[in-house]
């Protein structure tokens, strides 16, 4: 049973990874004999990550083609972010009334490891960016958890578009991963001052700002969408 699970969840971490790296593109079929010859998983554990990641929203399944990558066009981007920008702002404004020490750690702890991560020396760019994003990760999910709302967090886990946010730190230039960087900062302040108007300003405007960069990027590509997942070496069968 151990191994049964051990190995849904490996088929899981593989194929989300693709998909928010863009290695699995958007529309692509996600063919379960396939994957599991790529990862070296029988097709059981490959159908329960499927279905996992359909309910995340990252993988739709059609009656035609099967299990897909979702799909998004630009006013999905627009509406996504717009969605997002509002909940996070709210959840900063209920954690600077509600945080407590555990939870200033994490947000501290994920500051330190984006700082970490800007500065360091990386083997390629795809690194940088998956540090970048595993610290940003960590610092919106210690604001959420400060703000005690559970209705919240379940809207929110829906609504945080994951490949969106990781192909946003992708286009990211050095002063645009700085200002995120600052931003973390000054919520930071804000939250453990109490300014509780203040986190829900600075929120909305950071979250807006991945939100304009993406779109920015698109409207100067003549390929629309899909340039946001420049392509990557693939293993055969994906």
């Amino acid at each position: 049973m151990t191994t049964h699970r051990g190995n849904t969840q490996a088929a899981y971490t593989q194929i989300r990874r693709a998909i928010v790296e863009g290695r699995y593109l958007p529309g692509q079929r996600l063919v379960e004999q396939r994957i599991g010859e790529e990862f070296s998983l029988s097709r059981t554990p490959v159908r329960e990550a499927l279905r996992r990641l359909e309910a995340e929203g990252l993988v739709l399944s059609t009656p035609n083609r099967g299990a897909v990558v979702r799909e998004v066009s630009m006013e999905d981007i627009a509406d996504l972010y717009g969605l997002r920008a509002r909940l996070e702002a709210y959840a900063a404004e209920l954690a600077a009334q509600r945080i407590e020490s555990e939870e200033i750690e994490q947000l501290d702890a994920g500051i330190a490891a984006f700082d970490r991560a800007m500065h360091e020396d990386h083997e390629d760019a795809i690194e940088l960016t998956r540090r970048l994003d595993k610290a940003n990760r960590q610092i919106h999910a210690a604001i959420l958890a400060a703000a005690r709302h559970d209705r919240l967090r379940q809207h929110l886990e829906r609504t945080v578009d994951v490949p969106l946010v990781f192909q946003a730190f992708r286009q990211f230039d050095w002063a645009q991963t700085e200002r995120s960087h600052l931003f973390h900062q000054l919520l930071r302040d804000a939250i453990l001052a109490g300014e509780a108007q203040r986190a829900s300003a600075l929120m909305l405007e950071h979250v807006l700002q991945g939100r304009d960069v993406l779109l920015a990027h698109l409207e100067a590509s003549d390929s629309g969408v899909t340039d946001l997942f420049p392509a990557q070496p693939s293993t055969e069968g994906t």
